[in-house]
């Protein structure tokens, strides 16, 4: 590999290598010691529109791959976009290009002997001392807003052959939980039975923006299948400027606060409220970048009306809040801003034994390993599960 390139004064631009970004962080292993730590970031991520092409060789219908494919050649400008939802037009994160990083990683990269992915989450899991590191695509967050469901099912599909394949296999160190396929039950059984076995795959996982109520019957066998195979389930956060409540929005800012947090907050009601806990114990459910804080909210809220009308939730055997201190977190965006705040909230949710630390990176507001270990309340204990002991026991490390 090349060294990092030190400058006088640092100028972090789409070619910045991650290193530099992250050299921060690099500082902070030895400031906290976390070489004695066992870290592992549950949720980060890569640019799956830069390996495009590749994915598209992958769809299993061979109309739609060819129609991608068409699309790919004659249209200017979709060489990475053919039969996507992502809306580039509308591209806000990296706030008018002044947190460049956001809008691509493109520092130079030499090592041919592996995937260019690879390399950068080796640079990122290097630079803030993880161990192993979780990596999820960014724009299929969205696939569950896509004006073709089918469509959504094939790219989903092709998506995990292509990176099992490809990023999974030349590095141990990467994990994943696949997306399923959710908008067919049946091609979302299939892939967990197809993937289940493979060495980098943990868990599986829900986009959150979707229009689906996760607890109708087509999807109990799912839920059966990980239950039975000991594989957690995880629901990812991700943004949404167009549904019923962000289309009234003026401000990025504003939809990004409230889209990540209420399409998990959706699917967590119906989650307990329906009883998928009762009818499922040993199924471990995450909840993935939507940070914390609506984690006590929905705490009270839910057992302020369950106690008022339980003949809504008959399956249910004690509080909804008993059932979210039985499920698991990931910290990313950590709201730090009030620490008497983030201090209830952690004794709320019993954040030492069921959050677990994400770095969200590369997004532009990523949270780096230090930010856990700067955590005043925090037992000494507590920091080690959150960053990594807590995840060895959900994921069977």
């Amino acid at each position: 590999m090349t060294e990092a390139t030190p400058r006088a004064t640092q100028e972090i631009t789409i070619h910045t290598d991650s290193r530099e970004i992250l050299a921060n962080a690099r500082r902070d292993i030895e400031r906290y010691g976390l070489d004695e730590y066992y870290i592992v970031d549950v949720d980060s991520h890569h640019v799956e529109l830069d390996s495009w092409p590749e994915i598209i060789e992958h769809i299993e219908d061979p109309v739609l791959r060819d129609s991608g494919r068409q699309m790919m050649q004659n249209w200017p400008n979709a060489h990475n976009l053919a039969l996507s939802n992502h809306p580039p037009g509308l591209t806000q994160q990296d706030v008018s290009g002044r947190i460049l990083h956001q809008a691509s990683l493109a520092e130079p990269v030499s090592d041919r002997e592996v995937h260019r992915d690879v390399t950068l989450v080796r640079r990122a899991m290097d630079s803030m001392g993880i161990d192993l590191q979780v990596v999820f695509p960014q724009p299929m967050l969205e696939i569950g807003l896509h004006p073709s469901p089918s469509a959504a099912v094939q790219l989903m599909m092709a998506y995990n052959r292509w990176f099992t394949s490809t990023i999974l296999s030349a590095e141990p160190r990467i994990k994943t939980m696949l997306g399923l396929p959710i908008e067919d039950p049946d091609a979302a059984l299939r892939t967990i039975r197809e993937y289940a076995d493979h060495p980098g795959v943990i868990g599986f996982l829900i986009t959150s923006q979707h229009s689906i109520g996760v607890h109708r019957n087509e999807y109990m066998p799912i839920y059966a299948e990980l239950e039975r195979l000991g594989l957690p389930i995880g629901f990812h956060a991700g943004p949404n400027q167009a549904d019923s409540m962000t289309s009234t929005m003026n401000k990025f800012l504003s939809a990004h606060a409230i889209s990540f947090v209420t399409c998990n907050m959706t699917h967590l009601t119906n989650w307990v409220i329906n009883g998928i806990p009762e009818r499922f114990p040993g199924l471990k459910t995450i909840w993935i970048e939507s940070g914390l804080a609506w984690v006590p909210f929905m705490m009270q809220r839910l057992d302020h009306e369950y106690l008022m009308r339980q003949s809504d939730a008959p399956l249910l055997t004690k509080l909804p809040s008993d059932y979210m201190r039985e499920m698991y977190y990931t910290s990313q965006p950590l709201e730090i801003t009030d620490m008497g705040l983030l201090e209830s909230t952690f004794r709320a949710m019993d954040a030492e034994n069921t959050l677990m630390y994400s770095s969200d990176w590369p997004h532009w507001d990523f949270d780096v390993p230090g930010r856990i270990m700067g955590i005043p309340f925090l037992s000494e204990q507590g920091k080690r599960n959150v960053l990594g002991e807590t995840a060895r026991k959900v994921f069977g490390l």
